[in-house]
């Protein structure tokens, strides 16, 4: 008895420790990243599918969806993220690899007046998730009178995008139609995971107040959302989308290549399906192997389909066999059929005569074939240089050469397809400097290393051709030390191809805005806004005809070994006779350089390119965006923020700290007037830019002399020849040179 009561203890403890201990294994959450069918898999009707998931342990990483009621509603819903949970999920597209979530909407209701009786601004940021807004199944709309809709993003807001809707007197607006009356769409950037979208006004929207009292801006998926102009003539347009519109998210199962990502088992996310490389946005996504179902993303969710089994979607005349991936589809013994997935088995009849002549033909004609294919292919070539030939007289070959030899031109060097193949490595993807609205950038070497800028152009029409032309004779006689030169063009392909020279250091964008608040003194900015001047003065004044550069920004000013300026990227460019304006059906220019004048008029003028530069004059001397944003985060426009500086009298509120000097401030005094004076509403009472430039050089004297009397021999070092900059800056190239951003019609910036 003594001893068989210790026994009996012993075996109910060990008994409880492993009840215990497979409760807890039973409790305990499957691993992260690793799919489990205990996990639930819909959400008020619609289905979450692995890598997304609900709950601990059911997700991927970054693909975790939350499940609740809103406000006590009868039916939960889908909530993309964890706590935050304020990304409504609408659904998942596993082979598309998208998510279709909702999106709010930004708005501003006004008065009788033009007062503002409310308003909200619309934010989406989807942070570190794998996931980024779809620039193909997405459009930027703004809806109302006269309203410009803004659109911006990135870190710290490198992109915008702007919409122009206007209301004209006796206007047809019809429903369905986003073409710029009461409504306007455009496209928006590609990998964008971050924006707000808001509005401004170019005119008083009392007078529109009844018949559209409130103004729209958002994104939204294009097969989503339908304009109707009953939308402008009430406050339900709100309303009506109060959970947001719909918006088409892309996302990817990993950031690596499929090659990269197979390297580690252990995250590679396609489990039974293969991997398909994805490049908007960079990663890969997975997806079943032709003749599987299911989700890739799961082990063994990739199930075979059994085609025989549907005889309405895969068609079969005689016996089915599934097969894995495929199905076998043959007529039975004595029947037969060209294609018995296509056409009914018939009795056998034997082969005919006939038949036999056929089948003896073709093998015939196969040698034929074969005999004939050498020939066709010593011809092949002679069609290659004659399809060289014909782009070359379709882009003005026969006119420039013409031009060169009358001219005597020896400047412009005319290549071939061959040279600049073989100067960019065949255009490889690593020698591309940049990308625009006029062409891509490539780094190469050609004529025995000489490093060159080629731009891969858009292509030009046979009506464009003589302009084209006639442009290219003109920029290569232009000879002046700030102004990046023309070295050559290729003419033998479909998409003409120019050689610029390369220019090392950046732009003047960088120079100013990416150095990370490096020390740049008061004499470099006065040399650099001189030279860039004097470049434009010179076009203005010098060039015959006389060149209006139209996109003058910090972006299209570029900086040599030395840091000397180059203006460049003359793609909206106009030649015209002096003092002539040209009228422009489309405006091009950059928000927040665009001439007020040219923006309300659509006349480029010399004057148009004063304005834009005081606006880089004044980015050269407080240092901020020409849209910038203040500790509220509001965006500004640099101009009109600075011109009210003035105006006030606050005009060291605005000054870089750095040029704060007591030296420097009867010099930057007078930079300050003379931006004042380009930033002029009226471009006839702007100075010309000859005497910008001259104003520039003379001011240029006097901080120079300042500069010499104040600062000890170190400091003079450092401000004539700034070689602490050269360690600290990298050479950027032609990454900007063209960056350029198209409007329907001008945008004013702020409010």
């Amino acid at each position: 008895m003594g001893s068989t009561l210790p026994l009996f203890a012993f075996q109910q403890l060990l008994l409880m420790l492993l009840q215990a201990t497979t409760a807890a294994a039973a409790s305990a959450p499957p691993s992260p990243n690793v799919w489990s069918p205990r996990c639930t898999e819909t959400c008020g009707g619609i289905s979450i599918p692995y890598p997304f998931g609900i709950g601990d342990g059911c997700f991927r990483e970054g693909f975790e969806v939350t499940c609740e009621r809103v406000n006590g509603s009868a039916t939960p819903r889908a909530f993309l993220g964890g706590s935050e949970r304020n990304i409504t999920v609408e659904e998942i597209s596993l082979p598309g690899g998208q998510l279709r979530i909702l999106n709010g909407i930004s708005w501003d209701c006004f008065n009788g007046t033009g007062g503002v009786v409310g308003s909200q601004t619309n934010s989406l940021d989807l942070g570190d998730k794998p996931f980024w807004v779809s620039s193909t199944k997405n459009r930027f709309t703004t809806m109302g009178c006269n309203v410009v809709g803004l659109l911006v993003g990135g870190d710290n807001y490198t992109y915008g995008t702007g919409c122009v809707s206007i209301c004209l007197e006796g206007a047809s607006i019809a429903s369905g139609s986003c073409s710029g009356t009461g409504c306007c769409q455009t496209t928006i950037p590609e990998k964008m995971d971050n924006f707000t979208t808001g509005m401004t006004y170019f005119t008083n929207l009392s007078s529109y107040a009844d018949y559209s009292p409130c103004t729209y801006a958002f994104i939204a998926e294009e097969d989503g959302f339908s304009f109707d102009k009953s939308d402008l003539v009430n406050h339900t347009f709100r309303d009506k989308y109060k959970d947001g519109v719909p918006l088409v998210l892309d996302w990817v199962a990993g950031n690596q290549t499929c090659d990269e990502a197979k390297r580690n088992l252990s995250s590679y996310a396609c489990r039974s399906s293969d991997c398909i490389d994805s490049t908007t946005p960079p990663g890969y996504t997975c997806k079943c192997a032709i003749g599987f179902q299911g989700n890739p993303y799961v082990p063994d969710g990739c199930k075979d389909i059994d085609e025989c089994s549907l005889t309405t979607q895969y068609k079969c005349y005689g016996d089915c066999s599934n097969t894995p991936g495929d199905y076998i589809c043959s007529c039975p013994k004595g029947q037969s059929s060209k294609n018995p997935k296509s056409e009914p088995c018939v009795p056998d009849k034997g082969i005919p005569t006939s038949t036999k002549i056929v089948i003896g033909s073709c093998v015939g004609l196969v040698l034929f074939i074969t005999c004939i294919f050498f020939i066709i292919l010593s011809f092949q070539r002679r069609k290659l240089l004659r399809e060289k030939d014909k782009f070359f007289q379709q882009n003005g070959g026969l006119r420039l050469y013409e031009e060169i030899r009358s001219k005597q031109i020896d400047t412009v060097k005319i290549y071939s397809k061959e040279d600049l193949e073989k100067a960019t490595d065949n255009f490889d993807k690593s020698r591309e400097l940049g990308r625009g609205g006029h062409g891509t950038v490539y780094k190469g070497n050609v004529d025995g290393g000489r490093e060159v800028a080629i731009k891969r152009s858009k292509v030009v029409t046979e009506d464009q051709s003589e302009e084209f032309v006639r442009e290219m004779i003109i920029l290569s006689q232009i000879n002046h030390k700030n102004i990046v030169k023309l070295l050559g063009c290729c003419l033998e392909v479909e998409i003409p191809m120019l050689v610029y020279e390369f220019i090392p250091n950046g732009t003047l964008f960088d120079f100013i805005h990416g150095n990370d608040g490096a020390l740049i003194p008061m004499t470099t900015r006065l040399r650099i806004a001189r030279d860039s001047a004097e470049a434009l003065a010179y076009l203005h004044t010098s060039a015959s005809p006389p060149i209006v550069h139209g996109d003058v920004k910090s972006l299209n000013i570029l900086l040599d070994h030395d840091y000397v300026p180059k203006v460049s990227d003359f793609g909206a460019s106009r030649m015209m006779s002096v003092d002539e304006a040209q009228f422009i059906t489309m405006v091009q220019g950059t928000l927040g350089y665009l001439d007020p004048e040219y923006l309300l008029l659509r006349q480029l003028t010399a004057k148009s390119d004063v304005y834009s530069f005081g606006v880089v004059l004044v980015e050269l001397i407080t240092r901020k965006k020409a849209i910038y944003y203040d500790a509220s985060r509001q965006g500004k426009a640099l101009a009109s923020s600075f011109v009210e500086a003035m105006k006030d009298s606050r005009l060291e509120e605005i000054l870089d700290d750095q040029i704060m000097g007591k030296e420097n401030m009867d010099a930057i005094r007078e930079i300050a007037e003379l931006a004042k004076e380009c930033l002029n509403i009226k471009g006839d009472e702007r100075p010309a830019m000859r005497e910008v430039a001259e104003k520039l050089h003379s001011l240029g004297g006097f901080l120079q002399v300042s500069s010499t009397h104040h600062h000890a021999p170190e400091e003079r070092e450092a401000l004539l020849g700034e070689s602490s900059m050269s360690s600290a800056l990298d050479s950027v190239g032609y990454q900007s040179l063209e960056i350029e951003n198209k409007l329907a019609f001008g945008v004013k910036a702020g409010r």
